[in-house]
């Protein structure tokens, strides 16, 4: 793949500036809740904690890891538990934060599997929304930016185990 060109589809920049948007309107809408934003590992782990340090409300973290890709470009299908959430969720008003909600198919998983835990709330936050491959019927609560169906890495996303350290969301070109 490195033979091939990076079309960056959104910069850094644009990255920066809609998450602190975003931070400050997750501020206003939870002011008063008791927030726990949820992060998906592995891919959002850079998308949440930058998230996090806009959000000026107090906040617990936490961390669960699933798995449906494996080392494909395309979800299996099945959600699998890999690590749970470590605290009790139970009224607390859940932020579940993920890289990219394609499918939707562990989104809705991980929404559910939070609400019979005992969340009070459960909302989803995305970095990236990819509609046209929707297999559930699932919109992000909040959304940083929507994409057209391309496989995209960088910022979180990988290709293998690499590429979750560039600061921007590319593809290549062919």
């Amino acid at each position: 793949m490195e033979n091939k060109k990076r079309n960056i589809l959104i910069t850094k920049e644009q990255i920066e500036n809609r998450i602190i948007e975003l931070g400050c309107q997750i501020s206003k809408d939870y002011e008063g809740k008791n927030l726990y934003v949820l992060s998906l590992l592995r891919g959002s782990f850079i998308y949440a904690a930058d998230l996090v340090r806009h959000i000026e409300v107090p906040t617990k973290i936490g961390f669960m890891t699933t798995s449906s890709y494996g080392h494909n470009e395309q979800s299996s299908g099945s959600v699998k538990v890999v690590n749970d959430i470590p605290d009790n969720i139970e009224g607390y008003d859940v932020l579940v934060v993920d890289d990219i909600v394609d499918t939707g198919i562990t989104m809705q998983f991980v929404m559910d599997h939070v609400k019979n835990l005992g969340a009070k709330s459960v909302k989803s936050c995305v970095l990236l929304d990819k509609p046209e491959r929707r297999k559930v019927p699932i919109t992000p609560d909040y959304c940083c930016f929507e994409i057209p169906d391309v496989f995209v890495v960088g910022y979180g996303l990988n290709y293998g185990d690499h590429y979750r350290n560039i600061p921007y969301v590319f593809n290549w070109e062919d």
